[in-house]
């Protein structure tokens, strides 16, 4: 009998006790056979701890603790290393803020088995953005014009977080050459894929700007990833 691919999804955490019970509640509503990993950078809120209780009632929920905020990039990282370690053979990134919503992953767990990468699009038919500041969205477009024109990649949404990887189709990029440690992680980690020759797929999804807790995308995180972004081009 083929063994049932397994679904890993990792969410990075910082400061989201607010969301974290409802999330993993719409997770497992959505997609109930999934496993769930939750890294915690050290949240003031308890998010970490909170993880935890969750963990221990629910089975097939597992928690990484880091001692500080060290990075999206880095927390992405690390749940792909565990998903590796652990045998999955997908591993589904998305926000822990329900800027992402749990009712697309049937969409995703159904094309993943087709494809290396696929990318919740709010670029494509179908997507789009809500309560989303206008200055948001103009950077957003400014990173996916520069990703298709500069880079050359040829996906709608390069800057997304909601994801699903295929972890044999890792196996082709060495993930310890990703400088990106914040956002800028999304566009460099899809750059080295794209040049790998993966297959892509793009769901339609519309993104949700948060609706409980604070943003971590403040105007030094966008600096950085402009200098990120133009450090990328530059190396193409």
């Amino acid at each position: 009998m083929k063994p049932l691919r397994r679904f890993l999804i990792v969410l990075c955490t910082y400061n989201e006790r607010e969301n974290l019970t409802s999330l993993v509640s719409e997770i497992r509503r959505f997609a109930p056979s999934v496993h769930i990993l939750v890294i915690d950078d050290n949240s003031p809120d308890g998010t970490g701890e909170l993880a935890e209780e969750i963990a221990r009632k629910t089975p097939g929920i597992f928690v990484i603790h880091r001692a500080a905020k060290l990075g999206l990039g880095t927390g992405i990282i690390r749940g792909l290393e565990f998903a590796r370690e652990r045998g999955y053979d997908f591993a589904l990134t998305m926000d822990a803020d329900f800027s992402h919503h749990p009712k697309y992953l049937p969409a995703f767990l159904k094309l993943a088995p087709q494809y290396d990468v696929v990318i919740g699009s709010r670029y494509i038919s179908g997507g789009g953005s809500l309560n989303w500041p206008l200055w948001r969205r103009l950077i957003s477009r400014t990173v996916n014009f520069f990703c298709r024109i500069v880079l050359q990649m040829r996906v709608h949404d390069a800057s997304g977080g909601f994801r699903c990887y295929r972890l044999a189709g890792l196996t082709r990029i060495n993930l310890d050459r990703v400088f990106s440690k914040g956002y800028t992680f999304q566009e460099e980690m899809l750059l080295w894929l794209h040049r790998s020759g993966l297959k892509f797929a793009e769901v339609p999804i519309v993104f949700e700007n948060r609706a409980r807790g604070k943003s971590k995308a403040d105007l030094p995180e966008i600096i950085k990833g402009a200098f990120h972004l133009l450090r990328l081009g530059l190396g193409r």
